[in-house]
């Protein structure tokens, strides 16, 4: 990538039209054909690292150094699995005007050199910083590091601007400290960057919905007496990759008693006859993520139950009837129940019940509305944005409760519902 491509990047992005509702948004398929405009993979490459450029142009800073993983995929367009993602080893410097520079593990980097031609085989890089402490500071692997990174920006003539960094070790930032470079956030610039997504993107996270809507299916079809939350976890991932997930994130099964307080988790529980239990599907495709709850009855429901559903829906399609491009946060926030109406003392004890959360390359990105935060500052919900809406609501029998979570598209003419596996009654699975 040289200065005038990254110039292009730059600017591209910025005249791309945003969704539409007034088209079907696709989920055409896992593959590339040559009788359909699918995923534009280099679209897609051009599209992220041009919004990641026009971030750090916007900055004060000379270069991002990137340790997140979602970054170095957004920015490098690179996957190594998810089994390095909390390691801190692998990262990435982006600059305004060469292609990213890219720190990889062992062999990976060879790999990168042969199939990723998007990036100079010379900005392919080995890198190693000791696996979180398993290898000791002092033996000197942060010090090359350090080392290296500034040369590369000294050759730029950049290293007595500010260097941005999303996450960091303690050490590496005191290394980079000690070797006189001025760090700050690049945090904030790079989910700014990740904010609006491309149509490719869109499609992705589509598709990714989709999988999970299949699912479900499955999951409706084993919820009988008996079955363990454990089972369903497991079917649930082996259905996903299957599929074509990436990375099956994390599954909540959660039913009976468990269901309030609502713990989050998934264990050896055994279903029982008229249990409500509620799913979360957290999976990936090529990157995107899903989170997309489903509250179902085992054989029956009772009075109490089907309350408890009934509200949580109300108040969930109250939110996405109020959705449209330049609405404030806080006015969204607003039509969450408070938490006092659910039993907590206080907002920040029920956070994460009843909120949206951006959805892209990682789980939680922008925007994040509730009323924890979004009375204290307030964003602009813009056309382009993909995000989740989670209610709850428990049931006054003490210890049932309703989840749902709907995926919303939102386009200039309003909220696009991704998530179609049918929620807008309690389903009971396999009644008696």
């Amino acid at each position: 990538m040289d200065t005038q491509s990254s110039s292009f990047y730059v600017e591209s992005w910025t005249v791309m039209p945003h969704p539409s509702s007034q088209r079907a948004l696709s989920a055409p398929g896992q593959m590339s054909v040559d009788y359909e405009t699918r995923v534009n993979f280099d679209r897609l490459r051009d599209y992220r690292v041009g919004r990641a450029q026009a971030a750090l142009e916007k900055s004060e800073c000379g270069a991002f150094l990137l340790f997140d993983f979602y970054n170095i995929r957004y920015t490098t367009q690179s996957w190594v699995g998810g089994a390095l993602g909390d390691k801190m080893i692998r990262y990435a410097l982006l600059t305004r005007d060469s292609a990213p520079h890219l720190w990889d593990f062992g062999s990976a980097v060879k790999h990168h050199k042969l199939y990723s031609p998007w990036l100079p085989e010379e900005h392919n890089h080995p890198g190693f910083l000791g696996f979180r402490g398993a290898v000791s500071p002092s033996a000197g692997l942060m010090i090359d590091a350090v080392t290296q990174i500034k040369g590369i920006l000294t050759d730029l003539g950049l290293q007595n601007e500010p260097i941005g960094v999303d996450i960091v070790e303690p050490p590496m930032l005191f290394e980079m400290q000690r070797q006189g470079l001025t760090v700050v956030d690049a945090q904030q610039h790079m989910l700014d960057a990740r904010e609006i997504k491309s149509d490719d993107e869109i499609m992705l996270l589509n598709q990714a919905a989709a999988m999970v809507d299949g699912v479900y299916v499955d999951i409706v079809e084993a919820l009988k007496p008996g079955v363990r939350e454990s089972e369903i976890v497991a079917l649930a991932a082996k259905k996903l990759y299957e599929y074509g997930s990436d990375q099956v994130e994390a599954i909540n099964a959660i039913s009976g008693e468990r269901c309030n307080p609502h713990p989050h988790n998934f264990t050896d529980r055994i279903i029982r006859p008229g249990d409500q239990a509620f799913f979360d599907v957290i999976h990936s495709f090529m990157g995107y993520r899903t989170c997309y709850y489903r509250t179902f009855n085992v054989g029956s429901a009772t009075g109490p139950q089907r309350s408890a559903y009934s509200q949580a829906r109300e108040w969930m399609d109250n939110v996405i009837a109020a959705l449209k491009p330049g609405l404030g946060s806080d006015e969204i926030a607003g039509l969450f129940p408070t938490a006092e109406s659910l039993g907590f003392d206080d907002e920040l004890s029920a956070f994460g019940l009843q909120f949206c959360h951006g959805l892209g390359l990682g789980l939680h990105e922008r925007p994040i509305v509730s009323r924890l935060n979004s009375y204290r500052e307030p964003v602009e919900l813009k056309a382009g944005m993909v995000f989740a809406v989670e209610t709850y609501c428990p049931a006054t029998d003490g210890f049932s409760a309703a989840r749902i979570e709907e995926e919303i598209v939102l386009t200039e003419d309003g909220p696009v519902v991704i998530t179609k596996y049918p929620a807008d009654e309690l389903i009971v699975a396999n009644p008696f």
